[in-house]
């Protein structure tokens, strides 16, 4: 059960000596309030401010870990340069160049490339049976949103989606909030929180994220971390907030005790 805010101060009292601090957040639902279309989202301000304040001081470094792709998140999230941005849940990282890093790509083969347009060719098919239901498009996958259909056809429209890709050998099936993914590469933010860890060289990792992706990161946490869960919902995180709007706060106090 994640623990209270008095808990959650006293642990992030406990990062002000550590020498190397890596501040992850999620992006949508975490630094964004979710929005009805993708393109829309964007951090709150404070939320933004007390990042990048975090990026400038020594021995502290943040990143951005989504579901997004890096060009979807560039865009909405606007980091700061500093900022390391993994994206595709892990199949897209990015550091700056000071962290000497190798980044990543995604590149398919044309037996990815043709699997892909089957998966494109079946979503689309469900998306069309419900009024609402929109496709996003991604380098390695597409995305499945229902958040502005009837919320009586949700459960039904993402349970076909999924039935009419089970048989697809090589695509991965993630659950979101009123979304299902569908990859035809494999990874996940708990790959991609441990590519973060290793290219900062983090003592000490503070992850936060509301959804069900995020839990991925949680579970490759260490003694010593910390992971807060952004929202309800069961999750392997020992803190919650409870949403977007307390994240400002959670940012703001790190700084406090890192500064």
């Amino acid at each position: 059960m994640p623990s209270t805010d008095a808990a959650l101060q006293d642990a992030i009292e406990e990062l002000a000596d550590v020498p190397l601090l890596l501040v992850a957040m999620d992006f949508d639902g975490t630094m964004s309030p979710l929005v009805p279309r993708p393109e829309d989202a964007r951090p709150l301000p404070a939320a933004a401010a007390a990042l990048e304040a975090l990026a400038e001081l020594p021995g502290t470094t943040t990143a951005i870990l989504s579901g997004r792709d890096l060009a979807s998140l560039r865009r909405v999230a606007s980091p700061g340069p500093n900022t390391l941005l993994v994206g595709s849940h892990g199949a897209e990282r990015w550091a700056p160049e000071q962290f000497h890093a190798d980044g990543s790509d995604v590149v398919l083969d044309d037996r990815q490339l043709r699997l892909l347009e089957t998966v494109r060719n079946r979503l689309a098919a469900v998306a069309a049976a419900c009024p609402g239901a929109a496709l996003e498009a991604k380098p390695a996958g597409v995305v499945l949103h229902v958040r502005e259909a009837a919320p009586a056809a949700w459960g039904p429209t993402l349970a076909a989606g999924r039935a009419g890709l089970e048989d697809l050998e090589g695509v991965t099936l993630k659950d979101g909030k009123a979304v299902l993914e569908a990859s035809v590469v494999r990874a996940d933010k708990g790959s991609g929180l441990e590519w973060l860890r290793g290219v900062v060289d983090a003592s000490a990792v503070l992850f936060a994220g509301d959804d069900l992706t995020d839990e991925e990161a949680f579970a490759r946490l260490q003694p010593g971390d910390i992971g807060v869960k952004v929202g309800p919902g069961p999750t392997r995180a020992r803190y919650r907030l409870d949403g977007p709007g307390a994240v400002p706060g959670l940012l703001r106090a790190v700084l406090d005790v890192r500064a």
